[in-house]
């Protein structure tokens, strides 16, 4: 079971703020249960539940703003089957950046959800295990208004998040003190300093004074495409001879551990991130926002260049991040990875491909600090089930990432038809008749029908059925030579 079990019942639900949910229940807390369905931590939602719901008279729902049918997701939730697993002790989330211990591999990315002292004390109260705080320079930053638009899927969650946020608006004396507040208030968290400079001179200063304000290590923005200053941002990560420059004078200004972040906008990031570690750098932090057009002034005609991120460009970084773990010239090297990370099946993923530390920075625009509830209680509950540890897991699937002329082609695997769950829309029919191999007829009583001699298994069907009532059957038919 997972969340597209719950997609219909939970389609309303707008993962309010104080849960009037929550408040109406005197017995459990439906808010929290219902956020757990929502980020696809289900087991975690079963482990929240305390009492039976049968005879509940469903006071939540009658206190929720949009008639969510909470009684109806509880009983569903009773029937996941879960480990009886102790998920108050979080020790198995250990990670570390560079030999430095971190509490569990999830920091804040460096952006707007970090860039105020008192927006990173609530972020670590929460139980985030860091900061990449929002970037330093010495440019004088003016951002525009509005600068944010996105791409909504049908439950109104964004998808894909479009911006023109550049660096820090502080002074960096200020950030420099609220460098100073953090690591004596919370010494336990991880700090790390996003720095971008316009030349060697500002690149050393910098790495200079972030070190000196505490820092545990320093991340070189290499990446924005947000930049009004040529030079700067993506510019320079699409030159590796510029990269090594930079990261060679940042160097000199530290003696801590250097992560350099990589723009996604080149068509292999490899070279970029060799040069990097040619220069000095203890690992690569990737990805961050893709080049695109961006409607920021509704109205006005105009369109700007900026950054887009977001769910939609999860499979875009981890295509990055699996290039970087196979690539035998930064081996050792630590890997910060992000990009459309929400849930923890999102991270776990990223884990898997060779990612040490996940950074997050859209999922909490929408949603908040704090899914890192359910980010934590996924994983833990994943590698306690399991017996595995955290390096048990890192790069566990970097060997499975196979080239495309490796994948099978002699076979076909047929879709199967649940006839109990089917409506009778035809969407099956009209997606395969117009954009596939027209093996899917309807029968007068308006049910599908496959033709396996036309059927090449392509599962597009699957895909397009809004009833999920399309699953794989699993049956591999090997084609005659």
């Amino acid at each position: 079971m997972n969340r597209v079990v719950y997609r219909k019942d939970m389609v309303d639900c707008v993962l309010c703020l104080d849960p009037p949910c929550s408040k109406a229940c005197p017995c459990m807390d439906p808010g929290s249960i219902l956020r757990s369905v929502w980020f696809d931590n289900e087991k975690a939602a079963k482990l929240q539940m305390r009492e039976d719901c049968s005879s509940c008279p469903a006071l939540c729902e009658k206190a929720c703003m949009k008639s969510v049918p909470i009684k109806k997701v509880m009983e569903k939730v009773k029937r996941v089957t879960v480990s009886d697993v102790d998920i108050s002790d979080e020790k198995l989330l250990e990670s570390d950046i560079c030999g430095i211990k971190i509490e569990n591999p999830f920091l804040l990315s460096s952006s707007v959800v970090g860039s105020t002292y008192e927006m990173c004390a609530r972020a670590f109260d929460e139980g985030w295990a860091g900061v990449a705080f929002k970037t330093l320079s010495l440019m004088d930053i003016h951002e525009a208004s509005p600068r944010f638009s996105a791409i909504k899927g049908d439950t109104g969650s964004i998808i894909g998040f479009k911006n023109i946020e550049q660096l820090s608006d502080h002074t960096l004396e200020e950030n420099l003190d609220i460098f100073r507040r953090l690591k004596e208030n919370y010494p336990n968290k991880f700090l790390l300093a996003s720095i971008m400079g316009r030349d060697e001179e500002e690149w050393e200063y910098l790495s200079r004074k972030v070190t000196e304000a505490g820092a545990d290590a320093i991340e070189l923005n290499f990446s924005c495409p947000n930049m009004v200053e040529d030079g700067t941002g993506s510019d320079v990560g699409q030159s590796p001879r510029v990269v090594e420059l930079f990261t060679k004078a940042a160097r000199r200004g530290t003696n801590l551990p250097i992560l350099s972040k990589l723009t996604p906008n080149v068509g292999i990031m490899s070279p970029a991130a060799e040069a990097s570690v040619r220069g000095g750098a203890d690992g690569i932090a990737a990805i961050n926002t893709i080049k695109s057009l961006i409607e920021i002034e509704p109205g006005s005609g105009k369109v700007a260049v900026g950054g887009f991120s977001g769910n939609s460009v999860r499979p875009i970084a981890m295509r990055f991040i699996s290039e970087l773990s196979q690539n035998k010239a930064l081996e050792g090297k630590h890997i910060s990875a992000m990009g459309g990370i929400e849930t923890w099946k999102d991270a776990l993923a990223f884990i898997l491909l060779g990612a040490k530390s996940i950074q997050i920075t859209t999922a909490v625009m929408q949603y908040g600090y704090r899914i890192i509830d359910d980010l934590k209680k996924g994983l833990l509950i994943f590698m306690k089930e399991r017996g595995v540890t955290m390096d048990d897991i890192v790069g566990g699937m970097v060997k499975k990432v196979v080239d495309v002329e490796e994948v099978e082609r002699d076979i076909v695997v047929y879709p199967k038809f649940l006839r109990e769950k089917c409506i009778g829309c035809g969407r099956c029919v009209i997606s395969c008749m117009d954009g596939g191999h027209q093996a899917i007829s309807f029968t007068p009583d308006r049910k599908p029908l496959m033709d396996p001699k036309k059927c090449v298994g392509c599962h597009l069907c699957i895909l397009v059925c809004p009833e999920e009532a399309i699953v794989s059957s699993g049956k591999v038919i090997r084609i005659k030579e």
